[in-house]
């Protein structure tokens, strides 16, 4: 079960590390046979399925990803936590609402990732 602090932490950690644009810290967060999903997967990366595994590869996502957005930034507005699961809900610069959710294994590292993005309706 996850604890208040540990959710707190992870959040505050998260955030900076991208503000930062420092990858390494970001990934730090991440086993290394991770596994994330997301709309903006198949935008940048190319793949069709929105579906990436394995910190290589997800890495050479997230470096294009900085390279075609040199102002993101995001702004913490909600941590929801599950039993084994983080909802992190962030704004990104430019606009737009995020909703990420993080799994982790037992020693406290994302397993698998999904990004959401609100819709203009």
């Amino acid at each position: 079960m996850l604890t208040d602090e540990f959710a707190r932490h992870f959040a505050a950690e998260w955030i900076a590390a991208w503000n930062a644009r420092d990858l390494p810290r970001v990934l730090a967060h991440y086993r290394d046979d991770f596994e994330m999903g997301s709309p903006l997967i198949a935008q940048i990366a190319g793949e069709p399925s929105g579906v990436l595994r394995g910190k290589p590869a997800i890495a050479a996502y997230w470096q294009a990803a900085l390279a075609r957005f040199p102002d993101l930034h995001f702004s913490l507005q909600q941590v929801c936590k599950g039993a084994e699961s983080i909802v992190l809900v962030y704004s990104r610069a430019g606009g737009g609402t995020a909703a990420e959710v993080f799994y982790f294994d037992g020693q406290g590292l994302v397993y698998r990732s999904a990004g959401h993005y609100a819709v203009v309706m």
